[in-house]
């Protein structure tokens, strides 16, 4: 159990560096000359990205949470 939550860790920390654009965002602001609004778009893109995992994972966990509280209430 412990190794899985150290992974998970380390994967949601590796997936904050990654870089997520569609092909017509990156041409267009790779032709730019300052590159801070793509950074600006790219952390904005990872941030939508972000939040629907994040709420699936806490719905995921509370049914979890709520099925093995039943399971151990009953026996």
């Amino acid at each position: 159990m412990k190794k899985q939550v150290v992974f998970t860790i380390l994967f949601l920390l590796i997936s904050f560096w990654s870089n997520a654009q569609c092909a017509m965002c990156r041409a267009v602001l790779e032709s730019e000359e300052g590159q801070t609004t793509a950074e600006g778009v790219n952390d904005g893109i990872m941030y939508l990205m972000t939040i629907p995992y994040l709420l699936v994972a806490g719905v995921g966990f509370l049914i979890y949470w709520n099925f093995f509280r039943k399971k151990k209430e009953t026996e």
